[in-house]
This record gives C-alpha cells, structure tokens and sequence, in this order.
C-alpha cells in the first residue's frame, strides 16, 4: 500500500484538519490543548508510518517550513488582535518586563541545568538550547485562554507575543556570539533593533496605502506573500523579521493612533477596514492549518523511547520547576496576590521546536536527548490544562454561589412584597367596612 501517493496524501491530509478541527472542539470543553492531541496523533502516525514504510523519512525540511510560516501568522493573528490605547501602557510595559525577565531567568537557570548534567555542554552551548525552552509558546496560550476575564486574557496574550518575540531576538543574538568576526556585540544588536522598527514602519505604511488601492478581490494572499517576502529578506540581512510582521499587525489594527490628525485623509476606511476583517479571518484560518501539520509532523519526527530514560526525566523535570519557581517570584513582584491560572499558563510548543532544529552545527551537541524537548512541552502543557480546568470549576462555583445569592435575595423580596400586599388588603377591607351609628340619634 503506497500510503505516500499523491491521492493517499490528499486524504492524509484531509482527514487530520478534520481531526484538528475535532480535537480544537474536545480542547474547548476540556481545555486540554489541541497541540498535545496532535502530538499524540503524530507519535500514533510515526508507527503506522513505520509499518508500511519501512525506510526513515526526513521530515525536518518541511517541519522547519512549517514552523517559520507558522510563527508569522501566529504574531500577526496576536498583532490584530491588540489595541494601543493609552490606558493599556501600563498592561503592556507590565507584560513586556514580565516576559523578559522570565524568559532570561528561565534561560539561565535552565542553561546551569544543562551545563550541570548533559557531558560535553559548554556554558555557550547551554544558553542556545536553554533559549528555546524558556519562550512561551502563543500558539497554545492564546486559544487556550479565550475564557478568562478580560484583563487576564490580555495579559496572557501580550506576554506570549513579547515573550515569541524577544526570545527569538535572543536566540540570534546568541548564535552571532558563536563566531566573533561576525558578532557585533551590544551596541549592533541595539542598531539591528532600530533599523528593522524603521524599515517595518515604512514598510506597513506603504503596504496600507498601496493595497487600499487595489480593486481585485484577490488580494490578501498578495498581501501575505509581500509579508513572508519581507520576512524572509529580512533574515537574509540578519534583522529581526518577527518585529516587521508584529509591526505591520499593529499598524493596521491601530490606523487611527499611526494615521492621526489631518494623515486621516489618506485613508480610505471602508476598504481598510475590510482588508483588516479579511485578514484577520485569513490569518486564524492559515495559522490553525500550519499549526496543525507543524504539531504532527514534530510528532512524527519524535523520537519517543527518549522519554523513558531517567537522566532526561531528571533533567526535564528541573527545568519545568525552575520555570514555575521563577514564574512565581515575579509575578508575585509584578501583578501581587491574583497570580491564578496565570502562574501555571506557561506551555511551551511551537518556537521551542523551531529554534531546538535551528541550532547551529557547531553549537550541536550529540548527547542532548530530544525527549527533553517533548518532556517540557508535555508537561507544561498539561499543568496549564489542569489550572486551566481549576479555574473553571472555580469559576462555576463561583457563579454557582451568585446565582444562590440572587435566587435567595428574589425569595425573600418575593415574601416582603406579598407581606405588604397583604397588609394593604387588610388595611382595605378595615377602611371599607361601614361605621355603626351612635344610638338616639
């Protein structure tokens, strides 16, 4: 049976958006993520695989693929969906220091971990793969926590994407440290920083203004190939292309704050505001199907029986406590005593793996397990499912106890209003009742 046949690859293929689609519904009623399903699905698949096609497939290619077209649409989808406004500075300076500091001290507890108990791990090494391991993962988060207040959602979706972000910028800033003839220190990476916010501004400028102009319908894959364009030059001239795409989302979800006063009359709101509806809806759609495939064929590529081995048990279990212990401390500094489910929603996924294969030859380390990898985001995908599973029944019993309250309250207002209904018909009936005449008269 030729399994990869061009007509078996189109019902493979069929079948596991179908599936995706099934497991986003079952994640939705249990909250456990639909990304762990599609592990699960590609480990189940790599088996089959096995049986009827005997020689080892290379799946790394198109999983790198994958991942890079992935992680532009999950920034853009996050892009779209924030608001700049002047009060909410403060929740996304908040967000942004909280991600940052998470993400180094993660990384660097992590690295120690690393360098500690993995033989032949330099210091330099340590960092590279501790890097992937400490960025959340918005792939997970942001569907993930679509039920919590609103501030708190917001939260989770402004530290994910600045956690994408600056973990990303971090990583290759950390692979330019590799070789010192190309590395350009502190003060280059700060320039690199300044010159790709310029170009993304001058790029989403011109991007608004030029498509608002085009009268084909057929547009919006135009747009998305000129942003994968920008993306791809833009790593071609080792800028960081994430904050490109992150920029161009900003823009167009905010044109009044980037177009104010009398640049208003440039635009035309009625087709931006289509482009912006059209988008957002092609961006959902493209992200759920990358983010589908990307997740099973990193299950497919797996290597699963690492799991079972106690030093990466060990070692993965250090990590996970580390992340949680550092998570704690601050935002326990930052946000206070209400840290609940936010302390346990810090899945790792899709950028850990993205980065984990994009680590340079020569910082390649043949003892590292990749188990490792699937440990930490198994395990901290499955805390944020039981917080998340927490907090919801919280949340009904809380909601539970309202509604106890108000049918109460109703009752015994129910009781008030007839007692005083029923004093005044008694009061009635004494008033009407005729009075006796005295006698003799």
């Amino acid at each position: 049976m030729d399994l990869l046949s061009s007509y078996n690859l189109i019902i493979e293929a069929s079948v596991i958006i179908i599936l995706s689609f099934w497991f986003n519904g079952i994640s939705k009623k249990t909250n456990i993520p639909s990304v762990l399903m599609l592990i699960v699905l590609g480990i189940i698949l790599q088996y089959v695989l096995k049986y009827f096609v005997p020689e080892t497939l290379d799946f790394s290619g198109g999983l790198e693929l994958l991942g890079i077209v992935g992680l532009i649409m999950i920034v853009l989808e996050a892009a779209l969906e924030l608001e700049l406004k002047r009060e909410k500075l403060v929740p996304i300076l908040k967000s942004m220091a909280i991600a940052l500091i998470g993400l180094v001290g993660s990384a660097w507890v992590a690295a120690l971990i690393l360098f500690q108990f993995i033989p032949e791990m330099s210091m330099q090494s340590a960092w590279l793969y501790a890097t992937p391991l400490s960025i959340l993962s918005s792939a997970i988060i942001i569907p993930s926590v679509s039920g919590l207040s609103e501030a708190k959602k917001e939260f989770h979706i402004y530290e994910s994407t600045f956690s994408d972000i600056m973990g990303i910028m971090m990583f290759y800033y950390l692979i330019g440290g590799l070789n010192p003839a190309e590395d350009a220190g502190a003060a280059g990476f700060a320039g690199n920083l300044i010159l790709t916010i310029v170009i993304g501004l001058v790029a989403s400028y011109a991007i608004i203004l030029i498509f608002q102009q085009i009268k084909s319908q057929a547009k919006l894959f135009l747009l998305i190939a000129v942003l994968l364009l920008l993306y791809a030059i833009g790593k071609k001239f080792h800028l960081s292309s994430l904050i490109i795409i992150l920029i161009f989302g900003l823009v167009i979800a905010n044109v009044k704050l980037f177009f104010p006063g009398k640049m208003a009359v440039f635009l035309e709101n009625e087709k931006l505001n289509q482009i912006y509806h059209e988008l957002h809806i092609i961006t959902l759609e493209t992200a759920f199907v990358v983010r589908t495939f990307f997740f099973v064929v990193f299950g497919l590529s797996i290597a699963i029986t690492s799991l079972f081995s106690f030093n990466v048990a060990l070692i993965s279990l250090l990590i996970v406590v580390s992340i949680y212990a550092i998570r704690f401390l601050i935002l326990k500094v930052f946000v206070g005593k209400d840290i609940l489910p936010q302390l346990f929603v810090a899945p790792r996924g899709l950028i850990t793996v993205l980065l984990f294969y994009a680590i340079p030859t020569e910082a390649q380390v043949e003892n590292f397990e990749s188990g490792i990898l699937l440990f930490v985001i198994i395990a901290t995908s499955l805390v944020m499912t039981w917080a998340m599973i927490k907090d919801k029944k919280k949340m009904s019993t809380l909601l539970d106890e309202i509604d106890e309250e108000y049918k109460e309250r109703n009752e015994a207002e129910d009781i008030l209003r007839e007692k005083k209904e029923s004093d005044l018909i008694e009061k009635n009936e004494s008033n009407s009742e005729p009075t006796e005449e005295p006698e003799g008269t």
